[in-house]
């Protein structure tokens, strides 16, 4: 999933950032009350475990499982 793809799903769900690092943001959900960090690899894939467990933590629901 590329940064991008990841940061428009975040917005969508309310999430926002609290603070920018160095090399990750620091954003919060209003869903789960839940920080979590972003990492920032602009036009880089973010691998897929780890857009997961923001995802998680954002608190979107887990599709279950993949067909294909």
């Amino acid at each position: 999933m590329k940064l991008s793809e990841l940061l428009k799903l975040l917005k969508n769900m309310g999430c926002y950032i609290i603070r920018h690092g160095k090399k990750h943001d620091i954003w919060i959900s209003p869903l789960t009350g839940r920080r979590f960090t972003v990492p920032r690899h602009s036009g880089k894939e973010i691998p897929a475990g780890t857009a997961d467990s923001i995802l998680e933590a954002a608190g979107k629901e887990k599709d279950g499982q993949n067909n294909g």
